[in-house]
């Protein structure tokens, strides 16, 4: 007979033989159940059924025959026994988490539509967020030059937190759209898989400045009075003598400062440069006074501030977004928003929201339907609610919570 740790060697040896067939079959059995039912297998019943397979007369049993357990190899056999057990409980249980995470319909459009994981929402401020990690290199996009490096450094190092209850096709949106405006990308594509790990795929700002410039619109560039921390995108009124010209600022300088002339690097770096950090790219300013303002106007407005010889330039605000304010009051009054599907069968289905007694019986408020034709916002008691409607209500976390689970 071996010494104990050969004998407990040889157990472990013969427990991963024996344990790839019972291993397999518990990740299927997880995986089949939870895809096809939403019901997890008991995990000792995948013991004993793995144990059974490896060929173990008795399964669990087995431990307490003393014909097993006095025999001369006894050890051995216990080990493997164990072993078996541990890694068919393991592939069961990863069986499990993919059938449930594993989208019904594979395509496109449904991997969009899914939101991220609950393992990377976070409770930040009274709210929970997700956050999106750039993974990999931010790639160049095919066409256009290469971005430079301390962009592509600036745009890895930002920190992209998001509302927890978007899709990832709306995060993949709203990421792209910050990242245009924060960084004056020119183009960008962004992918976000369900850990919420970003691929990000972009292009340089646009130099020229006939890029800038919208269809049917023209720029026109005058002398004039600029305001301190006006940048590009601003829409702007210029007072002339004989008019007043609306438009949208694709270039503005200072005459004391310069932000649109490159600046320019020796071609061997030193070891002051080197130990000196990166300034931070953000999109240019101006630093108010006297400068030059490029505008993008209609064709009818070009004559104007042409002839001009002393504009005034006046920004426009871009509105007051009520929207936010709502949402802070409700917040701090511990309500929160939700959006759900009604599902088939359920509470809601063919009712209205007066028969439903939703208020009354959930303690929530439906602020909106959206149904395939339309929108009902602040609908009556008498709205018809179906399968499929979208409804976005308005309560507490533990109130939105029963409600989502009994009508979705």
């Amino acid at each position: 007979m071996a010494s104990l740790p050969i004998e407990i060697l040889m157990g472990i040896y013969l427990g991963l033989l024996v344990g790839v067939i019972p291993a397999l079959v518990s990740w299927a059995l997880g995986f089949i159940f939870k895809y096809f039912t939403g019901v997890s297998v008991p995990g000792f019943g995948v013991v004993v059924l793995a144990i059974a397979l490896a060929g173990v007369s008795g399964g669990l049993l087995a431990l307490a025959d003393r014909s097993i357990t006095q025999a001369p190899n006894a050890e051995r056999v216990v080990t493997a026994i164990l072993l078996v057990g541990m890694v068919s409980m393991y592939a069961h249980s990863k069986g499990d988490q993919l059938g449930a995470n594993f989208p019904k319909r594979l395509s496109l459009k449904g991997l969009r539509d899914k939101r991220l994981s609950a393992d990377v929402v976070e409770f930040v401020g009274g709210r929970d967020e997700v956050r999106i990690q750039i993974v990999g290199e931010v790639a160049d996009m095919e066409g256009y030059p290469p971005l430079p490096e301390p962009l592509r450094a600036e745009i890895r190092g930002e920190e992209w937190r998001f509302p927890a209850d978007l899709r990832i096709g709306e995060l993949e949106r709203r990421m792209e759209e910050r990242l245009k405006s924060e960084f004056d990308l020119g183009d960008v594509a962004v992918t976000i898989d369900e850990q919420g790990r970003a691929s990000v795929v972009a292009a340089p700002p646009f130099s020229g400045l006939s890029k800038r410039v919208g269809d049917g619109r023209h720029a026109v560039s005058v002398d004039a009075l600029l305001p301190t921390g006006l940048a590009r995108n601003d829409e702007v009124t210029v007072l002339t003598e004989d008019a007043q010209v609306r438009g949208t600022v694709v270039s503005a300088r200072s005459a004391e400062t310069d932000d649109e002339t490159p600046v320019e690097t020796p071609d061997e770096p030193t070891v002051a440069d080197a130990e000196q950090p990166s300034a931070p790219i953000r999109a240019p300013t101006t630093d108010g006074g006297e400068g030059r303002l490029t505008v993008a106007v209609t064709r009818t407005d070009v004559q104007p501030l042409l002839r001009s010889a002393a504009p005034k330039v006046v920004v426009e605000p871009r509105g007051t977004h009520r929207e936010y304010e709502l949402v802070s009051l409700l917040r701090r009054a511990g309500s929160r928003f939700r959006r759900l599907t009604v599902r088939a069968a359920g509470p809601l289905d063919d009712t209205t929201l007066s028969d439903a007694r939703v208020r009354d019986t959930y303690g929530v408020a439906v602020v909106a339907i959206r149904k395939p034709d339309g929108w009902q916002v602040a609908p009556h008691g008498t709205a018809t609610v179906e399968a499929g409607d979208e409804l976005y209500a308005v309560g507490g976390r533990d109130a939105l919570d029963d409600f989502e689970e009994a009508v979705a």
